[in-house]
């Protein structure tokens, strides 16, 4: 039995979970999250949490046993508090500036770069630390929005200049020594 696959998902106060076929949804306080479930696994909800399970114990349903618990917690969780992913940009002169739902950043090109949010992702962009934080109820949609920013202009390893996670470090090289 899959360890994370047996675990209940507990559904909070404010989160409604409604299940259609193979299609659960997910509605809470932050938005709302559906996603269509493969035949081989079975989602009920029993004493206000949900419970995953397997039709049979092929190799692949117990796969998808553990995936779509993971998922379906994701989504709760998502929809009740959220996610959120924090950048840094380091580098002189390096900023972003937030304007609606478009964030322009001047990474040491010559031009400036308009960084367009999808729907449901928001941002804060913090000037004087430099930090940019991507927020959403989709953990997917998150850490994609926040891959394609660090992508802009990805931490060199020298001077260690560019867009990085917060919690990221980045391995520094020696540059040239003086020779004789």
């Amino acid at each position: 039995m899959s360890r994370i696959g047996k675990l209940p998902i507990p559904i909070p106060a404010k989160v409604d979970v409604k299940i259609d076929g193979q299609r659960v949804t997910v509605k809470g306080p932050l938005g709302e999250l559906s996603h269509e479930i493969r035949p081989d696994v079975t989602v009920k909800i029993v004493d206000k949490a949900v419970i995953c399970e397997r039709k049979d114990d092929a190799k692949q349903s117990r796969a998808y046993h553990g995936l779509y618990r993971a998922l379906l917690n994701n989504m709760i969780h998502g929809v009740s508090q959220g996610f959120k992913r924090e950048l840094e940009i380091i580098g002189v002169g390096y900023k972003a500036e937030l304007k609606g739902q478009m964030i322009l950043f001047s990474l040491g090109y010559s031009h400036q770069i308009e960084f367009k949010l999808p729907k449901g992702i928001s941002a804060d962009v913090d000037t004087k630390a430099n930090r940019v934080t991507v927020k959403g109820c989709d953990k997917q949609a998150v850490g994609q929005v926040a891959a394609n920013i660090r992508s802009l202009r990805p931490p060199e390893p020298y001077k260690g200049k560019g867009i990085k996670y917060a919690d990221e470090t980045i391995r520094r090289k020696a540059g040239k020594t003086a020779g004789k």
